[in-house]
């Protein structure tokens, strides 16, 4: 069982098409690697992003904790 359809006549009629349809397929092939591609970087830049979130948030906390620890201890040290 042959996939190709019966030709008959010059195979010069039928090459360029075959050709058209290889460079297609080929062009879809390259296509779907770039994607894969793109997507893993985005993958990668997105899992940087939310480390550099987490330590974003944790020096926030800190500068927080921080002013807190100096607001309590003024207010301890002015309550003696």
């Amino acid at each position: 069982m042959n996939a190709e359809p019966e030709r008959s006549g010059s195979r010069y009629l039928y090459a360029p098409f075959e050709v058209a349809n290889a460079r297609i397929d080929a062009n879809e092939r390259v296509a779907e690697e770039r994607w894969s591609a793109l997507e893993y970087r985005l993958g990668k830049i997105e899992l940087v992003m939310e480390r550099v979130e987490k330590r974003l948030w944790l020096a926030v906390y800190g500068v927080v904790a921080v002013v807190l620890a100096q607001g309590v201890a003024s207010v301890l040290s002015n309550a003696q």
